[in-house]
C-alpha cells in the first residue's frame, strides 16, 4: 500500500525543516520525502496549503476505561484522539481498577490493539491504588509497557514518599509526570482565589496551591535525578521555578494545556461547571506567563488533559460539587493555531514542537519525526479554516468543553498512523 502526500508544507521539529514537500509512504514507513516524487501511489493526498507535521502526541489524558466507561472509553477516546490530530496518547492511571500493575498495563495495551487507531502509551500510578502509601514497581511495569508513572488527579502528600518514587524512577530512567496541588490547601476549593470567586461565595485556590507543591517536588527531583515532568502548570509562579530549575541543572520539562493559555477566571459564566477544571483557570498575568514560557521553551510541551464526564457531573446547581475537567482532544488544534500560532506567540514549526516532537522525546520514544525509514505517523492540518466549535459533533462521549460556539481557525484534515488514514475531514 502506498501514500503519497503532495505539496504540503512539512514541518519537522527535529530537522528543522519547513517547506513545500511531497512524502511518500510505503508499508506503513516514510520512503521518501522531497520537492517533488513521482512515483504513483494507491492513495494520494494533496496537501496544498496544509501543514504537514509529525504526529500528534498527547502525554495527557484520561479515557476513564477501566470502570468509567459511561464517560469515556478506551474506543471513543481513541476516535477522539484521531479525529484531533492526534497519532498517540497517554492514558492516565486513574481508572477503576487503578493502573498500578504490569497486568493492568499490559490490559491497557491489548484493549488498544483491540479497538483504538491511535497509539497508547499507558501511565502507571505512583502508588498502590493512588492512595500515596506504598510505591508501586515501577520497573516492572515498564518492562510490561508503560511510559511513564503518574498519581494525576491527586498529589502525594507524603514527601518521603515521593522521594521514594523518584528515586526507583530515576533507577529506572522513567519520566514521573506531577499533579502539583497541595490537597490540604485545596480543600474545598472551585475556582481561583479572588474577586471572582468571592463574589460567588466559593472558597478559593491560591496561587500557593500549585506553587507550594511545584516547589517541593522540583528539590525532590533535584536531590533524587529524575526526571520530573510538570502536569498542566497553570500558575506564572510555576513558570518562573520551571526556568530557575533548568538553569540549575534539574531534570525537569512542563507542559500546559490549552485551556489555561486561552481563559481566565474571568471568563466564567456564573454557575457554568464546563468552566471548573484542576487546576482551575487562572487570571490574566498568569496565561501572560504561560504563553512567555512556551515561548521561551521554558514549558516543553501542549497537552489537554482531557478530561470527559457525564452531563450529570457537570450540571449540578452547586458549583463546587461539579466535577473538575473538560474534553480536549477536539479543540486542541485549533485552540493553539487561533491563540498561539495567529498571534505570534509560536511558530507552526513551534507548535510542531510543542504537539509532537517534545512529547516524543519526554517519553523516549521513536516519534515526533518526519523522516525516511520511520514510522509514517502523521497529522495534516489546515491552518486557515474558519468554523465554530460544536460539542455536538465530537467523537468524545464527553461534551463538557467551555469553548462551545467558539469560532476558532485550525482544522485537522487528515490523521495517519503507521500509513494508515485513521481520520480525514469530509
Amino acid at each position: 500500500m502506498r501514500l503519497k502526500i503532495t505539496q504540503g508544507r512539512v514541518l519537522d521539529p527535529a530537522s528543522k525543516t519547513d517547506g513545500i514537500y511531497d512524502i511518500l509512504v510505503e508499508d506503513g514507513r516514510i520512503v521518501k520525502l522531497d520537492t517533488q516524487i513521482e512515483e504513483e501511489a494507491d492513495q494520494v493526498i494533496d496537501a496544498s496549503g496544509f501543514y504537514v507535521m509529525p504526529g500528534l502526541i498527547d502525554l495527557h489524558v484520561h479515557f476513564r476505561e477501566p470502570g468509567f466507561e459511561y464517560k469515556e472509553t478506551i474506543a471513543t477516546g481513541s476516535a477522539a484522539a484521531a479525529k484531533g490530530g492526534f497519532t498517540g496518547v497517554c492514558p492516565m492511571a486513574n481508572t477503576n481498577p487503578v493502573v498500578d500493575t504490569p497486568e493492568m498495563i499490559r490490559w491497557i495495551l491489548k484493549k488498544g490493539e483491540e479497538v483504538s487507531p491511535v497509539h497508547l502509551y499507558p501511565i502507571g500510578a505512583v502508588t498502590y491504588g493512588l492512595k500515596g502509601e506504598q510505591i508501586t514497581d515501577a520497573a516492572a511495569m515498564k518492562a510490561a509497557g508503560m511510559c511513564a508513572l503518574s498519581e494525576d488527579g491527586k498529589t502525594v502528600m507524603d514527601a518521603r514518599v515521593y522521594r521514594d518514587a523518584l528515586r526507583q524512577a530515576a533507577a529506572n530512567d522513567i519520566v514521573v509526570m506531577d499533579h502539583c496541588e497541595d490537597a490540604n490547601l485545596l480543600k474545598g476549593g472551585a475556582m481561583h482565589a479572588g474577586k471572582k470567586a468571592d463574589s460567588l461565595g466559593l472558597i478559593g485556590i491560591s496561587h500557593a496551591v500549585e506553587d507550594v507543591i511545584t516547589a517541593r517536588d522540583i528539590l525532590l527531583a533535584k536531590e533524587t535525578g529524575a526526571h520530573l515532568h510538570l502536569c498542566h502548570c497553570s500558575t506564572a509562579g510555576s513558570v518562573r521555578m520551571a526556568r530557575e530549575a533548568k538553569e540549575d541543572g534539574v531534570h525537569l520539562t512542563a507542559e500546559v494545556c490549552p485551556h489555561h493559555f486561552t481563559l481566565t477566571v474571568e471568563d466564567i459564566p456564573e454557575g457554568d461547571a464546563n468552566f471548573k477544571m484542576a487546576p482551575p483557570l487562572r487570571d490574566a498575568a498568569d496565561v501572560q506567563a504561560l504563553k512567555e514560557g512556551l515561548r521561551d521553551g521554558i514549558i516543553d510541551a501542549i497537552s489537554t488533559d482531557h478530561a470527559p464526564h457525564s452531563v450529570e457531573e457537570k450540571t449540578n446547581p452547586e458549583f463546587v460539587k461539579n466535577a473538575n475537567g473538560i474534553v480536549g482532544l477536539e479543540t486542541a488544534v485549533s485552540l493553539v493555531i487561533s491563540e498561539l500560532v495567529e498571534p505570534g506567540w509560536l511558530t507552526p514549526l513551534q507548535m510542531a514542537e510543542k504537539m509532537s516532537y517534545r512529547p516524543a522525546q519526554i517519553l523516549g520514544i521513536e516519534a515526533g519525526e518526519l523522516k525516511v525509514g520511520r514510522a509514517a505517523d502523521i497529522t495534516i492540518i489546515d491552518p486557515s479554516a474558519e468554523y465554530v466549535i460544536d460539542k455536538n459533533t465530537f467523537a468524545s462521549k464527553g461534551r463538557n468543553t467551555p469553548f462551545h460556539g467558539r469560532k476558532v481557525h485550525g482544522r485537522v484534515m487528515a490523521t495517519i498512523v503507521d500509513g494508515k488514514v485513521v481520520y480525514q475531514a469530509e
